[in-house]
């Protein structure tokens, strides 16, 4: 039961995180252009990582599109990291670390209302 409510909390956690940063993403915010702009995202790309981000959250509340969503999610983040390290910013890629960690441990848990 602990577990169940722990996996719910981290994908709570993980909805809200990613929503906010695919809507950051999508709407074309200053800060979000100019760190994907450093990697040569296009306004557009960076709406469509954006638009991404988002259906990865949302895909993630639902028992049959969880893995899918996690799965997005995470390789999302992971895309990010390699990108901050391209760039040998390691503070960058530590920042995202904890969250391709969350991803994994809500994938090993499993969706808590999943039979």
């Amino acid at each position: 039961m602990i577990l169940k409510v722990f996996s719910t909390v981290l994908i709570l956690i993980a909805v809200f995180m990613g929503f906010k940063q695919g809507f950051s993403m999508f709407s074309g915010k200053p800060e979000m252009a100019e760190m994907f702009g450093r990697w040569g995202f296009s306004k557009t790309a960076l709406m469509i990582n954006g638009a991404v981000t988002i259906l990865a959250s949302i895909l993630i509340l639902f028992p049959r599109t969880f893995m899918w969503g996690n799965f997005l999610m995470a390789a999302g983040i992971l895309l990010i990291i390699c990108f901050q390290l391209l760039d040998r910013d390691l503070k960058g890629a530590a920042i995202e670390f904890p969250f391709l960690l969350i991803n994994l441990l809500i994938i090993y848990l499993q969706h808590p209302l999943k039979s």
